[in-house]
């Protein structure tokens, strides 16, 4: 009996050391993660895959599993055939490229990589189990076992780490580019979304702060839920705390009525603050003790309300040096920062202006019939140095659409950054 246990184990290590290397214990972490909207498949698997051992991390969607596959480096991830942020087949290919050593299965049994985990019998049984019967009765099916043996000597196959650059990552629809720093971005994005982290996003004005706070929204769990905008810097100072936290009836001169403020309308969904490097100091110690409780009080009420939204701010100003300076709190800063995110301004993604120029012409093109950059025109714009951003090309597109008058094409005489002096 004995001399039968040290062969097995020796034909387990044997077997291991073709691979990248064998670790031998009583027990192994068998990590996978679920990437499904439906709740309830995704407990039922969880628990047919605990009781043979595995270590179980689930996601509502394909941003959380990225965000999931980043922490945890599992072994398999199973992926429903539709997920509510992303394009599965998008979504497969991108981890067939970063994650090359995770075995991507459907959870109908269907193998979409590459990577065989050494356990997928296991997997297979356990989507069987969740999910009864199949009425496509597919090969993947027909091979996983009715049951599925314990194996008394447990390995763990150490996968080697698939690094992953900068530039790879998944484009969003709101990212026009194919720049590394856009790469990034889009990467960045998705990482957080799922969570209800408070993010802080830094860049040049024009240069669509406002964008990655929506697609931040629209790739977290909160997307059902509303997105809320204020601009800190379009409101009187007087109003502003009234707008944000709400006002009760006779509160101030011209309260004739009690009112919801943003936070509270924001409920279960995400607070977009643009600008709130302007925000009032004394008001800035009300939005701190907020993020720090979750409970806010309205203007002229002794009473608390607790609410759940997701802070993301916006600035074009160094709020850390304006903390230095005195005019911004320090711990508002850091407790805004918590997760920051860097648009980086058009000059420093030259690369995608013609992506760009091309898609604020097609938007155009959905109004008036749709003209085209002359050679010359491009050129013209390439010379820029566009302290204006996105914001500045799109006005310059618009001046010079309405210069060329029915002209199909848009000369470089069109192409005007000033008006032109008297």
């Amino acid at each position: 009996m004995a001399m039968a246990m040290a062969g097995e184990a020796a034909m387990v290590v044997g077997t291991g050391m073709i691979g990248t290397g064998v670790l031998l214990g009583a027990a192994s972490t068998r990590k996978v993660v679920l990437a499904s909207a439906d709740a309830g498949l995704r407990g039922r698997l969880k628990n047919s895959l605990a009781g043979m051992r595995w270590e179980v991390y689930e996601a509502a969607g394909g941003a959380e599993a990225m965000a999931r596959l980043d922490e945890v480096r599992p072994e398999a991830l199973l992926v429903d055939s539709w997920l509510p942020d992303l394009e599965v087949g998008e979504f497969a290919g991108q981890i067939r490229m970063l994650y090359p050593a995770v075995e991507l299965m459907r959870m109908d049994g269907g193998a979409d990589g590459k990577a065989r985990s050494p356990r997928r019998n296991e997997l297979l049984h356990a989507l069987r189990e969740a999910q009864g019967p199949v009425a496509n009765d597919t090969a993947a099916w027909n091979a996983a076992p009715v049951a599925v043996p314990v194996v008394p000597v447990v390995t763990r196959i150490v996968e080697s780490d698939a690094r992953r650059s900068p530039e790879a990552g998944m484009m969003l629809p709101e990212m026009i580019g194919e720049s590394a720093a856009m790469r990034e971005l889009a990467r960045l994005i998705r990482l957080v979304a799922a969570r209800s982290t408070t993010v802080l996003i830094e860049g040049e004005t024009g240069a669509g702060k406002e964008v990655v706070a929506k697609a931040i929204h629209r790739l977290s769990d909160r997307v059902s839920k509303p997105f809320a905008v204020l601009n800190c810097a379009a409101i009187p100072e007087a109003l502003l705390e009234a707008e944000l936290f709400g006002h009760t009836r006779g509160a101030f001169t011209g309260a004739v009525q009690s009112r919801t403020g943003r936070i509270e309308a924001a409920h279960g969904g995400t607070l977009f603050l643009d600008e709130i490097g302007e925000m009032p100091l004394a008001l800035q110690a009300k939005m701190l003790r907020f993020l720090e409780c979750g409970e806010l009080q309205r203007v002229g009420d002794n009473e608390t309300t607790r609410v759940d939204v997701r802070i993301i701010a916006a600035t074009h100003q160094p709020l850390e040096k304006r903390s230095a300076e005195g005019t911004f709190r320090l711990d508002l800063y850091h407790r805004l920062a918590v997760f920051p995110v860097e648009v980086p301004a058009l000059r420093e993604r030259m690369e995608d202006l013609g992506l760009l120029v091309e898609h604020i012409l097609a938007k155009m093109g959905e109004r008036m019939p749709r003209k085209r950059l002359s050679e010359a025109a491009m050129a013209r714009l390439r010379e820029h140095c566009w302290p204006g951003n996105v914001r500045e090309l799109m006005h310059v597109l618009e001046r010079a659409t309405i210069l060329a008058g029915d002209a199909m094409e848009i000369g470089a005489e069109e192409i005007r950054y000033r008006r032109t002096p008297r």
